[in-house]
């Protein structure tokens, strides 16, 4: 489940995520992405994991499609995260990808949050 959280900053798409992320999870995060490449900015995000067990099938490639296809308009992304696989599948994204991408332990949330702010 992704829960949106508010912030401040207009290209940054934040939200908590627990459980297992569904295809209407990442169909909801999809027109938020287009809304900020629209306005000619890179899309940052800051994605809090607890609890979070995975993928359904159909949510995993509903996230592959919609990150292929904008891979390049992505900016800062900061994973907070509990698990030693978290923090791997950070390291993935970021080998994959031309953005800045770092790993935060749960505990430092507060420093992942200023470094996304930033």
């Amino acid at each position: 489940m992704i829960q949106l959280i508010n912030t401040e900053k207009n290209n940054l798409i934040s939200a908590k995520i627990s459980g297992n992320i569904s295809k209407s999870d990442v169909e909801k995060i999809h027109p938020l992405i287009h809304n900020i490449i629209e306005k000619g900015k890179k899309v940052d995000f800051y994605f809090e994991m607890e609890d979070f067990t995975g993928y359904t099938l159909k949510g995993f490639w509903e996230d592959i499609k919609v990150d292929s296809a904008h891979i390049s308009d992505y900016g800062k992304m900061a994973f907070v995260g509990e698990k030693k696989w978290q923090e791997f599948a950070a390291k993935v994204t970021d080998f994959f990808t031309s953005s800045e991408v770092k790993y935060f332990d749960l505990k430092d949330k507060e420093q992942a949050k200023n470094w996304i702010m930033s």
